[in-house]
């Protein structure tokens, strides 16, 4: 039988003590906690009454009783607890500091809490430390171990909703328990509390006061456990709770009591186990150390060992009570033998699992599941909200995981896992630090290995096309074609994006084919504005040495559309800059262009390789012309001509005017614009191969019937208004104006709304027409002829002028003329001089046509450059019909290069020039034979229907179409070749 420890050995407790309630807490002997009280709570009177009447040493050796009670026993005087045994629980806080209810995990929280928890243990905050029995518990215990033992740190858990929590380190720190997740007295209730000294535990425990704090809103209290008590007579309830007590004894080990030296080795043995496991763990070793030399003092002192250990371990409020009123040493080494075994289950599942997890475990996944143990621990010490080591750490690791999202390639995954090693030795403050955490963060975001789905159906592909462009039927199939290919490639894994070049004049819907491209495939879309773009560097990006580096655009479009087979639209691509002392940004894009090298794309910033063979690269340019040959070469150009005057109406009434209607905020049938009017616009108000300036002009009708409409609903006419023009043109109220100002007693109610926009309205809202028709309202004269040109806007009509004066036989040109059409007109001269008797123009073939005079060949509008080959025809008939004042009819154009042998040749743009040929007003059309299946394959027919085409093959054929067979020829060619007249008039 144990023999009690004998009275000198014990330390002094009064029979009367001050009481403490801890609400579903236990504190054990030889167990030091730490608390936070709130000052609304009645134990804190306890805590402001020692503290104003004792100073620090005495606080040091003041003791008092600490009882357990039920969280269900505590009433609230004003709140929604109101019920003694808790059957009002709605605003109950649970309060839990590591040894209430059970959480989700019995026993040991597993090897990684386990872990976290120990390695944490140096901080004093939310930890038990046991103390060696040699303190103030029992003298002679602490002589028979011997002190060089010291203290021990022991793992503890606090868990509020399955979660470790943390108390303030320092005193003067935020306390509120709410605020810093700290499970307390405090958190239980926010209003006055009142206790029944019925419901605390018989059972108790005597604590020295080692620390008292006054924080704000209450108090921080450390206590440490000595010996039990037993509960007596409760002497006083206020101001402070105080009550008779007796202490429990503890006892002797009887080593004569075998069963009892039986228990302490089991005991011995688990606890062994125990510590086993711990050191599978991979611990502190100075924690392990202490805590096996203190386990090996269980012979000597068990019960001491057994209290420390079970509030080590995670056990229940009600297990850890069980304990507190072991009072029996046997029955308490009993419950611990059996709470230690179930730990030491728990942990060997834990530890099985995270074997089996760890070895699965890449690398890359174990260092990132380290940096997690290491930021939880630094979490717990209060390390993380220090802006130093803890947050760089914190930001390595969300760096870290950012890379391990992108799923990098290999190559790129060892750069990155370098760059980031190289980063973790560096300090924050270095600017190094700061360009390898942005060269990091353009790896994480760029989309190395995600794409969007490819929606290849090439009729919902068609719908989308023909609903967004009217008409492009060329540029249509040839899209419809690569959706079909790319169906047909991804079925054999093997797909080579095509680079599609756009070429047309400005307004014809390139930027828009784009979008519609991307929205029938189902792919993002990103433009990149190409012009006034000199430096290869925006293309390739900046090399990290230099301040404030960068990708080039083309990575950047890749991070912003977030997926590798993005729709990339690089829009006037025959505006970059050429060749300089800055590079040459269209060479840069060889590489970006061609399906053989651009899977290896390589950015000056990363210098790493980037695979653009899913991107579709879609070119926009006006002319070819600037467009260098090796960058021309890798595209596959499609031209896109300006539209026809029909196509124009079309696009007008389909697209363009329900578009403003909308945009405008009226409703649809809002306005109405009858054909007439429409025709009216598009011939009297723009002159464009595209629809952008007849967008606008129909902008500004719909804009002056959304004023009418406005004015119409306020059934006034406002001032403003009128102030702003507006009231001058009023659709509804054009018949009342004549030329004179406003006059608003004429208009003192506006007149029913009326949506139609008829023929005589455009013009008083749009004004005077500002073109006029540019060839059938002209006079025939001697000397000026219709020609025909293409440029970057599309074709056009332009007039040949040639005049003569007296002088010595010199050529004048003006005009901004460019070196080939200054040729062609010296070529025109020479064949003219050469054929001057066959032409009638000298009276024997040794004259000089020109022997006494100056000729003067003008092309109008002087500050347009003009260049090309395809005027020579046009200026020979000019300067014919000067010398022989014969006139040709404005409505017959003509284009075509053509020999000193009088060779007519064929010339390019034909589609352009005859569209802007049939919208200027001309009906006769002179070419090239050569040109004939131009006109057959692009013309679009209800042109050639109105137009009647002559194909010629010499000079002599051109003069006679020209002049109408007006035109007298001496000796005319005998077997020249005859002349071809198509007409479907």
């Amino acid at each position: 039988m144990p023999r009690p420890i004998p009275g000198s050995l014990k330390p002094k407790i009064p029979t009367r003590l001050l009481l403490l309630p801890l609400v579903d807490r236990v504190l054990l002997p030889g167990v030091v906690t730490r608390l936070q009280l709130s000052r609304q709570q009645d134990p804190v009177l306890l805590l402001e009454h020692l503290l104003r009447t004792l100073d620090s040493k005495q606080l040091s050796k003041t003791v008092i009783g600490v009882f357990p009670i039920a969280s269900t026993a505590v009433v609230v005087s004003k709140g929604r607890l109101h019920d003694h045994h808790g059957n009002n629980s709605d605003n109950r806080s649970r309060l839990d500091n590591g040894s209430g209810p059970k959480s989700d995990l019995p026993g040991a929280s597993g090897a990684k809490e386990f872990k976290d928890s120990v390695a944490s243990s140096s901080s004093d905050e939310g930890i038990f430390v046991g103390t060696t029995p040699f303190g103030p518990v029992h003298p002679d215990f602490g002589n028979a171990i011997g002190s060089s033992i010291g203290p021990v740190v022991l793992p503890s858990w606090r868990r509020e909703g399955g979660s470790k929590q943390s108390v303030p380190r320092q005193q003067g720190s935020k306390s509120n328990s709410q605020q810093n997740n700290v499970s307390t007295w405090g958190d239980l209730l926010k209003t006055a509390v009142t206790l029944d000294p019925s419901d605390l535990h018989p059972i108790g425990c005597a604590a020295r006061l080692v620390r008292l704090e006054r924080i704000e809103g209450g108090f921080v209290v450390v206590l440490e456990g000595l010996t039990r008590l037993k509960l007596g007579r409760i002497v006083s309830q206020s101001p402070n709770l105080e009550a008779d007590i007796r202490a429990v004894p503890d006892f002797v080990v009887d080593k004569s009591d075998q069963i009892l030296q039986d228990q302490i080795t089991a005991l011995r043995a688990v606890s062994r186990e125990y510590v086993a496991l711990l050191l599978s763990l991979k611990l502190p070793m100075p924690v392990l150390t202490q805590l096996q030399r203190f386990l090996e003092s269980v012979s000597v002192a068990p019960g001491q060992v057994v209290d420390l250990l079970t509030s080590s371990i995670e056990i229940s409020y009600e297990e850890k009570l069980a304990v507190l009123n072991a009072v029996d040493l046997k029955e308490r080494i009993a419950k611990a033998i059996e709470f230690l075994a179930r730990e030491v289950q728990v942990l060997t599942i834990s530890q099985n699992v995270h074997t089996n997890i760890e070895g699965k475990l890449t690398k890359k996944q174990r260092e990132l599941y380290l940096r997690q143990q290491l930021n939880a621990i630094r979490e717990e010490l209060g390390e993380k909200d220090l802006g130093g080591q803890g947050d760089q750490d914190e930001e390595l690791l969300q760096i870290d995981q950012r890379l391990a999202d992108a799923n990098l390639p290999s190559e790129v995954q060892q750069v990155a896992d370098r760059e980031l090693k190289r980063m973790s030795k560096m300090l924050p403050a270095s600017s190094e630090y700061n360009v390898i955490r942005s060269y990091l963060d353009w790896l994480a975001d760029l989309p190395w290995s995600t794409s969007t789905h490819d929606y290849l159906d090439v009729e919902r592909a068609r719908r989308q096309l023909d609903a967004d462009h009217f008409g492009l039927e060329k540029v249509k199939k040839r899209i419809l074609e690569y959706l079909a290919v790319t169906k047909l490639q991804q079925m054999r894994g093997d797909v080579k994006a095509p680079i599609l070049c756009l070429v047309g004049p400005p307004g014809v819907g390139k930027t828009s084919l784009g979008r519609s491209i991307a929205a029938a495939m189902g792919r993002m879309f990103h433009r990149i504005s190409l012009g006034g773009i000199w430096d290869e560097a925006e293309i390739r990006g900046h090399r990290r040495t230099y301040v404030g580096a960068l990708p080039g655009i083309i990575l950047n479009g890749m991070k912003k559309c977030e997926v590798n087979n993005p729709v990339f639209l690089l829009d006037e691509i025959d505006k970059l800059g050429s060749r300089g002392h800055r590079g040459d940004p269209s060479a840069a894009f060889l590489e970006v262009l061609d399906p053989e090298q651009n899977s290896t794309f390589t950015d000056h910033y990363l210098n790493i390789p980037f695979d653009l063979s899913k991107v579709l690269f879609i070119a926009t340019a006006n002319s070819i012309e600037s467009i260098p040959g090796p960058l021309l070469d890798r595209m596959e150009v499609i031209t896109i001509s300006g539209y026809t005057f029909a196509e124009k109406l079309a696009i007008a009434r389909h697209y363009l005017v329900p578009k403003q209607i909308r945009v405008h905020g009226l409703n649809k049938g809002g306005v109405q614009i009858t054909e007439s009017a429409l025709v009216k616009i598009a011939t009297g108000y723009t002159r464009e191969s595209g629809v952008r300036q007849l967008e606008r002009e129909i902008a500004s009708v719909v804009r002056a019937k959304a004023v009418e409409y406005a004015e119409f609903r306020e059934q006034t006419v406002c001032s403003p208004v009128h102030q702003l023009g507006y009231a001058r043109y009023p659709v509804t109220m054009a018949s009342h104006i004549h030329g004179g100002d406003y006059d608003d007693s004429k208009h003192s109610q506006v007149l029913d709304y009326r949506p139609h926009v008829l023929i005589e309205d455009v013009e008083t809202i749009l004004g005077q027409e500002k073109y006029v028709s540019e060839v059938a309202e002209r006079i025939p004269i001697a000397g000026v002829v219709t020609g025909l040109v293409y440029n970057g806007v599309g074709g056009g009509v332009l007039f040949v002028e040639a005049s003569q004066m007296p002088g010595r036989g010199l050529l004048q040109l003006t005009g901004s003329l460019g070196g080939v059409i200054k040729e062609s007109a010296h070529i025109a001269l020479s064949w003219i001089k050469s054929h001057g008797y066959e032409l009638g123009l000298t009276h024997h073939q040794g004259q000089n046509v020109m022997e006494k005079a100056d000729v003067h060949i003008h092309l109008p509008c002087g500050s347009i450059p003009k260049d090309g080959p395809s005027a020579g025809i046009t200026l020979v008939c000019a300067l014919v019909s000067m010398f022989t004042n014969h006139t040709i009819p404005p409505t017959t154009a003509m284009t075509g290069e053509f020999t000193l042998r009088g060779l007519v040749m064929p010339v390019g743009g034909i589609k352009e020039k005859v569209i802007a040929a049939h919208r200027a007003g001309v009906r006769k059309l002179i070419l090239s034979d050569r040109n004939r299946k131009d006109v057959m394959a692009d013309v679009p027919a209800n042109v050639q229907n109105e137009m009647v085409f002559i194909y010629t093959s010499c000079i002599w054929e051109v003069l006679q179409e020209a002049f109408e067979r007006r035109l007298v020829v001496r000796h005319q060619p005998k077997d020249g070749p005859q002349v071809v007249v198509d007409s479907r008039l």
